[in-house]
């Protein structure tokens, strides 16, 4: 039986980073290790880009955007939606994770989904890098593995 996996190697590949701007104080860990993974494993930076976009909300105009200019050969988003007193929360998680899945299937770009959806603030900081990781990391293995997995198909 003949399989397909995906080599972690960026070298010579695109990335663009779509980032929130709306905790930022979360997302900025999330970038940092998304950014680390890709060099550890070959990335360039020049090889990558970082756009910032105000909220969760707007990463699926802003990664449609890149994924169709054809400049890059992964997009990773990365953001953080805290669950407050008010149904937003769902609204803008939905959106955000539906809009990405657009994206990917459309384009056939492969997107990292590193929207964090939390319920507390100590959550989302669990999961850009203390004890749960950092999300941003799995969000860069997952778009990498997933590109080198779509070039063998």
């Amino acid at each position: 039986m003949k399989t397909i996996e995906g080599k972690l190697d960026a070298s010579g590949k695109t990335f663009a980073l779509v980032a929130s701007r709306f905790n930022d104080f979360i997302v900025d860990r999330l970038i940092s290790g998304a950014v680390d993974y890709l060099k550890r494993h070959g990335a360039s930076e020049e090889n990558l880009t970082l756009v910032r976009v105000p909220g969760a909300f707007e990463t699926p105009i802003a990664a449609k955007k890149l994924a169709a200019a054809g400049k890059f050969d992964a997009v990773i988003c990365l953001g953080a939606v805290i669950r407050g007193a008010t149904p937003h929360f769902d609204f803008v998680a939905s959106e955000c994770a539906k809009g990405l899945a657009h994206v990917m299937l459309e384009h056939e770009v492969p997107i990292g989904f590193g929207v964090l959806t939390c319920d507390t603030l100590e959550q989302a900081i669990e999961r850009a890098g203390s004890k749960g990781g950092n999300k941003g990391v799995e969000a860069a293995q997952a778009a990498l593995e997933t590109l080198r997995v779509l070039e063998q198909i």
